[in-house]
């Protein structure tokens, strides 16, 4: 534990007014719970959860070398990114480890918009500044904040603000007015539901975080419901299911790598990463289904049906939409068939577990029907 003082994000006073229970998570004040992680759950999956990731970090990379200085650690193809668009990546290290995974989008004609994680911002920050070069150039947007939107209702609560958001699709990315001040809008999120992330002006976003609480379809929820919903989306962690000596092929993220960058090889870790692309990595990232007793929690052992130790879980809980508990974690290719019977290691006592696809519950972006 740190002994500095957390921070806070602008919606800090906001919070806690709304009688949110504060934990500190990044190096910041949090709110982990409003009204108790379950409803909130449910509710976003059911409805509309408006969440506050001011925590988080935003940049912009600009420049004529911003695209291809920026590529040289990412093996995402960013130069045929069209402009109003977004992905996933993930930014990597000499020997191929995921420093952090990262959105980086177009949305407009300065470069690219990247939002990184809160536990690692100056981190990549750092990184950046000591590594770009001709006339790339590294702003960070320290004054900005955060909000996502994400839920079934989410769609129809925005377009309410602002008809033009109901014809983006999952990874539009765009920057307009709204709420009448310059925002980045993204249809995205780590919910696994279609949503949307919000960057306005951080002395607008008390303002901006009451007039979308108006909507009645809309309720603010807390990190350990956002916690519970990436899990069953089977969305990895950073510094829990991936950190630096992870790879995107351990990490179950090949969907990352580009084919063009992989033909290439001219990123950062290339090597390893090619390798175990050709060979096979020693471990990967599965999901499992616990089938009795308490949910394995990080640092749960996972063993074969014999009982012999082959792996650990990174991150688990109970399911709420499910009903039962879930987990990811890591074990030798050979033990990652789907269907196949493991055992979790919980407070000592062995339990059964399985192999299982994820997302542990279906993805609901909204993608555009292809004309």
């Amino acid at each position: 534990m740190s002994d500095e003082p957390l921070k806070t994000t602008p919606l800090n006073a906001n919070h806690r007014r709304r009688g949110a229970r504060m934990v500190g998570f990044g190096g910041y004040d949090m709110p982990v719970q409003y009204e108790g992680v379950l409803a909130e759950h449910r509710w976003t999956r059911e409805h509309a959860g408006l969440f506050d990731v001011s925590h988080m970090g935003q940049c912009k990379i600009t420049g004529a070398d911003a695209i291809a200085q920026f590529e040289r650690f990412v093996p995402g193809d960013y130069a045929i990114l069209k402009e109003g668009r977004q992905k996933y990546s993930l930014l990597l290290n000499e020997t191929g480890g995921i420093i952090d995974d990262l959105m980086a989008g177009k949305p407009d004609h300065d470069g690219l918009f990247v939002v990184v994680n809160a536990g690692n911002k100056d981190e990549d920050f750092a990184f950046w500044s000591a590594n770009l070069s001709g006339d790339a150039k590294l702003k960070i947007l320290d004054d900005r904040a955060l909000i996502a939107i994400q839920g079934p209702e989410a769609a129809e609560v925005m377009a309410a603000h602002e008809p033009l958001l109901a014809e983006m699709g999952f990874m539009d990315s765009a920057r307009l007015m709204l709420f009448g001040v310059d925002c980045y809008v993204s249809r995205s999120g780590y919910t696994g539901e279609d949503g949307y992330e919000i960057s306005v002006p951080a002395d607008q976003a008390d303002r901006i975080w009451d007039a979308i609480l108006e909507d009645a379809r809309v309720k603010p929820i807390g990190l350990g419901a956002r916690d519970s919903l990436r899990l069953e989306a089977g969305l990895p962690l950073h510094g829990h299911d991936i950190d630096p000596n992870t790879s995107p092929v351990e990490g179950a993220l090949t969907f990352a790598l580009s084919k063009s960058r992989k033909e290439r090889g001219d990123f950062n870790g290339a090597e390893r990463v090619l390798k175990e692309l050709a060979d096979g990595p020693s471990r990967v990232r599965v999901g499992l289904i616990v089938k009795e007793g308490a949910p394995a929690r990080e640092g749960a052992e996972i063993a074969d049906v014999d009982g012999n130790v082959i792996g650990k879980v990174t991150s688990g809980g109970p399911s709420p939409t499910l009903g039962r508990n879930i987990a990811m974690g890591y074990v030798p290719p050979a033990f990652s068939e789907l269907g196949t019977d493991l055992q979790v290691i919980v407070r000592g006592k062995a339990a059964p577990a399985e192999v299982v696809a994820m997302p542990f519950v279906a993805q609901r972006y909204y993608r555009k029907p292809k004309a």
